[in-house]
């Protein structure tokens, strides 16, 4: 059975990777382009409920335009779905990523200066210049340097990461420090260490094996009910809920 958020096809065009496997009126690689905007939902179907979501310099793979609407991939975990045409931008490399929980990006290499806007953890960037205490951004927006990292940086401990997460709101299928879940926060913590992650809690549960008899490790992941979570010790759970409504 076809699942659905990985089939890089819609009734108007698909993937050339799948051109010996469905009918299409059009097959393409697709053109990369870059997320514009702090947070974006990727939806099921154009105006359709939130799958997940892209953040500020993320690349995105555009397949289809049409009607205001751009059919596409996340190159990263091949989440497939729909973005408004108006978020999305030339692709820009990235050099650096925001490694805070969330940030700003300033009109000026000043604190006093006005905000632009407020990116989350993983937002990419790309930096052209430093002045003092600030990175200067291609498209002229400054940003603290102490909030960012090169790109090629990981992190060596995921459940350090997801503890910086501690307070942020729940979100049904969001990514981001302004509102995430369980599965959003497990894959924000092991992209943050280069390990690739699927987006969604079944998926995670498929890719790790059963740690068998060993005693449970900071670091595990522990998954029940369509649910996933992070220790921080043998008897200490970090995860985003929607009871607590919170991480």
């Amino acid at each position: 059975m076809t699942d659905r958020r990985f089939h890089w096809a819609n009734a108007h065009v698909a993937h050339q990777s799948l051109e010996d496997r469905v009918e299409a009126p059009v097959f393409t690689t697709g053109t990369t382009t870059t997320c514009t905007r702090p947070v974006v939902d990727l939806r099921a179907s154009p105006d359709g409920a939130r799958d997940k979501q892209l953040l500020f310099g993320q690349a995105f793979c555009a397949l289809d335009s049409r009607d205001g609407w751009t059919f596409g991939y996340d190159p990263v975990d091949g989440y497939c779905g729909y973005v408004r045409d108006a978020v999305l931008g030339l692709h820009v490399e990235p050099t650096h990523r925001v490694t805070a929980r969330s940030t700003h990006l300033y009109q000026a290499a000043d604190i006093k200066s006005r905000e632009i806007a407020a990116l989350s953890f993983g937002a990419r960037l790309t930096v052209v210049d430093t002045q003092g205490r600030f990175a200067a951004l291609a498209d002229g927006s400054f940003v603290p340097a102490m909030h960012i990292s090169p790109v090629a940086t990981q992190s060596t401990d995921i459940a350090l990461t997801a503890e910086a997460f501690l307070g942020t709101p729940y979100l049904w299928g969001g990514n981001s420090g302004f509102g995430i879940d369980c599965s959003g926060l497990v894959q924000l913590a092991l992209h943050a260490a280069g390990r690739t992650c699927p987006r969604d809690s079944d998926l995670q549960a498929r890719e790790w094996q059963d740690v068998g008899n060993r005693p449970l490790a900071r670091g595990d992941l522990v998954f029940w009910d369509g649910h996933v979570g992070l220790l921080l010790d043998a008897n200490t759970l970090i995860h985003a809920n929607a009871h607590h409504m919170a991480v």
